[in-house]
């Protein structure tokens, strides 16, 4: 009795779930779109002295904060480990070429502390990824 009511219980949200799809009417920023995933990675020159690094991760992190309020850029950040592979950036971009341009004006791509590799990307445009610019406080 008691394995019927768990197998009950947990099946239950899944067949709400699927009577509730009929209903709903689904909406443009609900639609699968295309995004661009950029794989940060060690470039071929990290020699830089540690205030020229510091200075290359300011302006980098500026540069950051400019693409995200131009509604370019949807999620940036760095992995917690020390690998090759440095961080991630997602952008809302038309053509893979305007992700490659846009990088080019990224301080530490520019000074060749990191190279990338940019990928297509798929979801739906909902939470961090609705289209257009975030509003600044």
């Amino acid at each position: 009795m008691k394995k019927h009511l768990f197998i009950a219980f947990v099946a239950l949200p899944f067949f709400l779930n699927a009577q509730n799809q009929s209903s709903i009417t689904s909406k443009p920023e609900d639609e699968i779109r295309q995004y661009f995933f950029v794989m940060l990675l060690d470039g071929k020159n990290r020699s830089q002295d540690s205030v020229t690094t510091a200075k290359i991760q300011e302006s980098h992190m500026a540069n950051i904060k400019r693409l995200y309020y131009e509604g370019k850029l949807k999620v940036a950040g760095p992995f917690g480990e020390n690998g090759n592979w440095k961080g991630i950036f997602i952008f809302d971009c038309a053509t893979k070429e305007e992700v490659d341009t846009i990088l080019q004006t990224d301080p530490a791509v520019k000074s060749g502390r990191l190279a990338y590799e940019i990928k297509p990307w798929y979801t739906a445009a909902i939470g961090s990824f609705v289209t257009g610019k975030p509003r600044k406080n």
